[in-house]
């Protein structure tokens, strides 16, 4: 409030309180003067002493009150501020919350999918594996059949020269020894050197 805005007030309220009392005393002079006069300086006392805190309040209260106003105005908006973001993470949580069994669904889905591309992953390792087991399987059979033939015509061979050796100790005697040694040497002096 301005100052001369309460003055002005003041005064009109005590300017006529005191001509009321002014002619109230003057119409009653006599034994009750002093008792007026003594009401009268009451009332002039007691206006001061409003005026006095009336302008106190209007000069001191005013800037308290707008810096309270302020205040309060700055938590209001920041109240509100923090709110809409409250309102705002709320309705993403909400919509986060709506997708989510869409969202399950696709990552069931792509857990299918992928499970049946590792079954048929594993599926081709494990008739690739077999057919390289087959393979060796096949290859250290063919190694041991030629070594069993190797073996089995050493065998052969040996029991064959062990066979002749055996007949050739029985059908060959002294006598016959000879004749094939003198049979020998007679075909060596036919040759040319």
């Amino acid at each position: 409030m301005n100052l001369r805005l309460i003055s002005f007030v003041a005064m009109s309220v005590c300017a006529p309180l005191l001509v009321c009392v002014g002619v109230g005393s003057a119409a009653e002079e006599g034994a009750k003067s002093a008792d007026h006069a003594t009401e009268i300086f009451k009332w002039i006392n007691f206006g001061i002493v409003a005026l006095g805190v009336v302008w106190l309040f209007a000069k001191k209260l005013p800037p308290v009150f707008r810096a309270k106003a302020e205040l309060i105005g700055a938590a209001i908006t920041k109240a509100s501020a923090i709110k809409a973001e409250a309102d705002r993470q709320l309705a993403d949580a909400e919509s986060r919350l709506a997708r989510l069994d869409q969202e399950v669904i696709a990552l069931q889905a792509a857990a299918a999918k992928e499970a049946a591309a590792d079954a048929e992953r594993i599926r081709e390792l494990a008739k690739s594996d077999a057919e390289k087991v087959s393979l060796a399987a096949d290859a250290e059979i063919e190694a041991a059949e030629r070594a069993a033939r190797v073996e089995l015509k050493s065998l052969a061979a040996k029991l064959a020269v062990d066979g002749a050796e055996a007949l050739l100790v029985k059908q060959l005697t002294a006598q016959a020894q000879e004749s094939l040694v003198n049979g020998f040497v007679e075909s060596l002096e036919g040759r040319p050197n």
